[in-house]
C-alpha cells in the first residue's frame, strides 16, 4: 500500500543569482511531488508554474490513481492556456514530476514529464535521469545529428519542444517500483543546466539527509553561474517500498498505460545517462 510508505523530503528554491524574479513553483506533499518551471517573462511564467502546482495541490495528502494525475495534467494545461491567452508574449510552463500510485498490489512510482526538467533516482552512488527532456537538443541527439557529448555546449539546448499550455503539451510517463533505501531528485533546469550530472551524483551521493543535499545542489548551481531560478526536490524512501532493486533496474522502468486524450502518454524511450 502506498500509505505504508515512508519518506524523508526537502524542497528548496532560489531565484538565482540573473533573474529578478523566481518562475519556478514546487509541490512537496505525499503522494504528489514536482517541480514547475514558468515560461513568458514577468507575470506570466511565475503564474504559469502557479497554475500548475494548483491544479495539483487537490491531490495531496490522499492516495491517487494514474486517472487523476492525468485529469490534473489536463486541468494544469488549461489554466496555463488561459494564462498565455493574455499575454502578448503567451506563457507556458514545464513540469517534472512522481506520484505515489499503487500498480499490481505494489507501490510504485509514476514519473511524468513535460519540457526539460527532470526526475533523476540515485541508488548506492550510481546516478540515473529517468525523464527525458523534450528540448531541440535533445531531439537532435535522438537524430543523430548531435553528438550527446557536444549537448553541452550547444547554443539551443534549452529550447524546449512541449509545454504546459503550448500546442504540444503530452506528458511522457513511466512506472518505477518504489525500493527503500533510493533517492529521488526532481529539479528544474536552473540545476542540470548548470552542473553536469556527475556532479549531481556526487553531491547526492555525499549528503545524507535531504535537507543537506538541497542546500548543497542549489549553493552549486549558484556557484556556477546561477543563470535561473533553481528548485529541488529530494525523496528519501525509508521504508514501505520493495526491500532490493532488480537485478536489471533500468529495465524496471516501465511505460505508464494512463493516459488522457491530450496529456499523458505511455513512452517505452530508454533512459538517457548524461554527464
Amino acid at each position: 500500500m502506498t500509505t505504508d510508505v515512508v519518506l524523508n523530503v526537502a524542497a528548496l528554491t532560489d531565484v538565482g543569482l540573473r533573474r529578478e524574479i523566481n518562475e519556478d513553483a514546487m509541490l512537496a506533499q505525499s503522494p504528489v511531488f514536482l517541480v514547475a518551471d514558468g515560461m513568458g517573462g514577468h507575470d506570466a511564467g511565475d503564474k504559469a508554474s502557479a497554475a500548475v502546482v494548483e491544479a495539483f495541490a487537490p491531490l495531496a495528502g490522499h492516495p491517487v490513481s494514474m486517472e487523476e494525475i492525468g485529469a490534473a495534467l489536463a486541468r494544469a494545461n488549461e489554466r496555463v492556456s488561459a494564462i498565455s491567452a493574455q499575454h502578448a508574449r503567451g506563457a507556458g510552463s514545464t513540469v517534472a514530476a512522481v506520484a505515489l500510485v499503487e500498480h499490481e498490489s505494489a507501490p510504485h512510482w509514476l514519473v511524468f514529464n513535460v519540457g526539460d526538467s527532470r526526475v533523476y533516482r540515485h541508488r548506492g552512488s550510481s546516478l540515473e535521469q529517468l525523464t527525458v527532456d523534450h528540448s531541440l537538443g535533445q531531439e537532435l541527439v535522438d537524430a543523430g545529428e548531435l553528438r550527446p557529448e557536444n549537448l553541452a555546449d550547444f547554443s539551443q539546448r534549452n529550447v524546449i519542444t512541449r509545454a504546459v499550455g503550448a500546442a504540444d503539451s503530452i506528458a511522457d510517463s513511466w512506472l518505477v517500483p518504489v525500493v527503500d533505501g533510493e533517492r529521488l531528485l526532481i529539479c528544474s533546469d536552473g540545476l542540470s543546466g548548470e552542473i553536469s550530472d556527475e556532479s549531481i551524483r556526487a553531491t547526492l551521493t555525499m549528503c545524507g539527509r535531504p535537507e543537506t543535499a538541497t542546500e548543497a545542489l542549489v549553493r552549486r548551481a549558484k556557484e556556477a553561474g546561477g543563470r535561473d531560478n533553481i528548485s529541488v526536490i529530494v525523496i528519501d524512501v525509508v521504508a514501505g517500498g520493495a526491500m532490493r532493486a532488480s537485478d536489471d533496474a533500468t529495465d524496471n522502468r516501465m511505460p505508464s498505460e494512463s493516459r488522457t486524450d491530450s496529456m499523458l502518454e505511455s513512452t517505452t524511450v530508454p533512459v538517457r545517462r548524461r554527464g
